[in-house]
């Protein structure tokens, strides 16, 4: 699929919709925090009529039974007003990806390998149907590699402990992406900068952990923050060689 294609034609008056945000690593966090941006998620749909319709992908963590049934078991206590379903692909898809996804109000994907997450998914051609589910006002979500599929790339760790430009990503937004910019285990938020400056990656964003980005069409429409100290980043190179760094104070949203 072309990247950041406009030629396909919408069959709903439903805007282009992602919210793209850095999950939390490992560590304790409280239980509400950590859930609040993928309940903000659910706000995004126009949905008032019935339960609204969640699909749960997690390709980047190799469709790890733990994690589907954590996550079932999370929206099972905290939104049992949510149709919750997920598609695994391993050893076969558990559902149609086509026919599946496009019933959806809300797409949410795993973090984990974003390198394995997009092979496998070229494999089963979900790049077409996830353009699709974009173009027909699916909210399109995730965290971690869930968050930098949607972009052209950004730094990964999953080709080995060294980051590395990954640049193969969907496409959908013409920008690069760094989760993760305040993780104090990795030179996240250098590298990405690095990777700018030399030209491997396109301008971009980067987000601390706890912060969503919320696009409306290609465009940023608002960064929203489960506390007051998280912040979001505009990366690009300016004038001459030098970096430019736009700051984005996010909106604080409230935990549920």
């Amino acid at each position: 699929m072309p990247r950041n294609d406009q030629t396909r034609t919408k069959a709903t008056n439903r805007p282009r919709q992602i919210f793209a945000y850095s999950g939390f690593v490992a560590g304790e966090h409280d239980p509400d925090e950590k859930f609040a941006l993928t309940a903000h998620a659910l706000t995004l749909t126009d949905v008032t009529s019935r339960p609204v319709r969640v699909c749960y992908v997690p390709t980047g963590v190799g469709d790890s039974p733990i994690a589907v049934e954590a996550k079932a078991r999370q929206f099972r206590e905290r939104r049992p007003d949510v149709q919750f379903s997920t598609l695994t692909l391993f050893p076969q898809p558990s559902h149609d990806p086509r026919r599946h996804l496009l019933e959806q109000d809300i797409v949410l994907v795993e973090g984990g390998s974003v390198v394995n997450l997009m092979a496998v998914w070229r494999a089963h051609g979900l790049p077409s149907v996830l353009a699709d589910c974009w173009m027909n006002g699916v909210v399109l979500a995730g965290a971690s590699a869930g968050s930098l599929c949607w972009h052209v790339g950004g730094p990964t760790d999953s080709f080995g402990d060294d980051l590395a430009a990954f640049t193969e990503g969907l496409g959908l937004l013409p920008f690069s992406n760094n989760v993760h910019d305040n993780l104090a285990d990795q030179p996240r938020r250098r590298v990405f900068r690095d990777l700018i400056t030399m030209g491997q990656l396109p301008s971009g964003y980067a987000t601390e952990d706890g912060v969503g980005l919320h696009y409306i069409d290609t465009e940023l429409n608002e960064a929203v923050a489960t506390n007051t100290t998280a912040k979001a980043w505009f990366v690009e190179v300016g004038d001459g060689p030098s970096l430019c760094e736009t700051e984005i104070l996010p909106s604080v949203i409230t935990r549920q």
